[in-house]
This record gives C-alpha cells, sequence and structure tokens, in this order.
C-alpha cells in the first residue's frame, strides 16, 4: 500500500463518527493550532460537526482540538491531510461528507510562513510556500466546490489571506505573493460559482500572537539588532486598536462568513488587522 492510500485511508476513517441528522458540517483545514484551532473551536460552538484537518504528523494536536470542541458540547473529528495532494483534498471532502452527510463550509486555512531575505531564498523553499499557500488553496477550493454543486444547494467556501495581500512586508516577499494571490483567485471562484449558489471569501489577518510572528520577530530583531519582541512590538504601533490580535478575533469574522447574516458577500477578501491597513 502506497504512503498516499494509507492517508487517504485513515482520512476516511477519521470521520467515521457521524454527526447528528440536519447538522451543518465544516471542514477547516490546518486546524490543529493557531488561528485554524480558534476557527475550529468557533465554528464548532455555532453548532457545526467540524473536521478537524492537518498533517498527519499534527495528529495528536488534531485530536485534542476534537476533543476541545466535544468537552464543551459540540461534535468534532479528525482529519488528515497534505494540502497541496489534491487527491489527499478529494478524500477529505469524502470523509467530511460520510461524518455529515453533506458539506457546508469548507476553511481553507492550512498555510505556512518562510521568513527570509529573497536574496537568501532557494528555488525549494519557493516551490515548497507556492506548494502549500497557493496550490493548497486552490485544490481546497476547487474540491469543496466540486462537492457543493453536487449537493445541489450551494455552500460556503473561505480561504487563509492575509494583511500582505493588501501590503507586503519585508522578509515575506513569497509568502506575500502567495496570499496576493489567494485574493486573486477568491475573487475568480467567487464570480464562477455564483450560479451554483457558492460564495468565496477569504481572510486577511494582520499582526497574531501566533508561531509564525514569533518567528518574524526574531527574524527582524536578528537582522535590525533588537531584543526578543522589539520588533514585532514595534510594527504593532500601527495598530489603531493598540493591541496585536489573537486567533480568536480572526475567527469571529470566520463565523460570520460562514453563517447566514453572510449570505450576499462573496469575492471579497476582508482585512482583521485592528485598523493596520484600509482596503
Amino acid at each position: 500500500m502506497s504512503n498516499s492510500t494509507a492517508s487517504h485511508q485513515s482520512t476516511v476513517e477519521a470521520a467515521k463518527a457521524k454527526a447528528p441528522a440536519g447538522q451543518r458540517v465544516a471542514v477547516v483545514t490546518g486546524a490543529a493550532r493557531g488561528i485554524g484551532l480558534g476557527i475550529a473551536e468557533r465554528l464548532g460552538r455555532d453548532g457545526f460537526h467540524v473536521v478537524v484537518a492537518d498533517l498527519p504528523g499534527m495528529r495528536a494536536e488534531s485530536d485534542k482540538v476534537v476533543d476541545t470542541i466535544t468537552t464543551a458540547g459540540g461534535t468534532a473529528t479528525a482529519a488528515d491531510v497534505d494540502v497541496s495532494d489534491e487527491s489527499a483534498v478529494e478524500a477529505l471532502i469524502q470523509a467530511a461528507v460520510q461524518a455529515g452527510g453533506h458539506l457546508d463550509v469548507f476553511v481553507a486555512n492550512a498555510g505556512i510562513a518562510q521568513v527570509e531575505e529573497m536574496l537568501n531564498y532557494d528555488s525549494a523553499d519557493f516551490q515548497k510556500i507556492v506548494a502549500v499557500n497557493l496550490t493548497g488553496v486552490y485544490n481546497s477550493y476547487r474540491q469543496a466546490a466540486l462537492q457543493m454543486v453536487r449537493q445541489g444547494h450551494g455552500g460556503k467556501i473561505i480561504g487563509a489571506a492575509s494583511i500582505v495581500a493588501f501590503r507586503p512586508f519585508a522578509l515575506l516577499g513569497p509568502y506575500s505573493a502567495t496570499k496576493w494571490a489567494v485574493r486573486g483567485l477568491t475573487q475568480a471562484a467567487a464570480m464562477e460559482w455564483a450560479e451554483h449558489g457558492i460564495t468565496v471569501n477569504a481572510y486577511g489577518p494582520g499582526i497574531v500572537g501566533t508561531a509564525m510572528w514569533d518567528l518574524i520577530d526574531e527574524k527582524l530583531a536578528a537582522k535590525n539588532g533588537q531584543q526578543q519582541g522589539e520588533a514585532i512590538a514595534e510594527n504593532a504601533q500601527s495598530i489603531q486598536l493598540g493591541r496585536v490580535s489573537e486567533p480568536r478575533d480572526v475567527a469571529q469574522l470566520v463565523a460570520y462568513l460562514a453563517g447566514e447574516d453572510s449570505d450576499y458577500v462573496t469575492g471579497q477578501t476582508i482585512l482583521v488587522d485592528g485598523g493596520i491597513q484600509f482596503s
């Protein structure tokens, strides 16, 4: 058995726990930690059966998120996926349908950050970030839409962009490029799939208290001769609301985009950055 086949089988097996009849089903990729974890927990509180999806190596963390959701009274299952592999994303969709009978919301949150000056970048690093942040979102959007079209009653597709989709940051050149591309892909998908009742939107976090921004702070501090924490504090001075955001800030926006109150919103990349960048 190939590794790919084994992974797909484990993905499907992970979703054997059925959601109650009529419950809405949401998939969140990159849900084992950070913003994805916050989104998964919020959608669980909002009544979705949440498929908590992340890399196989993150399975222990994914299971913990499932436990948190179920302990709080929600329902969830864990699943493995490498979003850069479209067949793995297809298997994830099948797992979600097995768990809940249908797919209502897909949050393409999975992504990576590489903090480096472009002069020091190599081709392999560039290809990797494109594979996850852009190809992974394309695979997720496409497979989710195919399932929603088959179902015939629309759905919500939501992608992870960033403030750098509007305003690139130094040391985040290729990362910025992938997020600009997600913004364009979101607009095109919204145009093509509106006839099927599918809305497609993206969220653009600013400076968030996650491991990614810890790494950015470390790299900037080393470059500028600063102490740990000084670089992120300096960047945070541009936040109008006066604080670095938390995953829950992003999760609240995603909850809106996943719910019926946003039924007339599509093709948008909405910033949730405390007022750094005005679109």
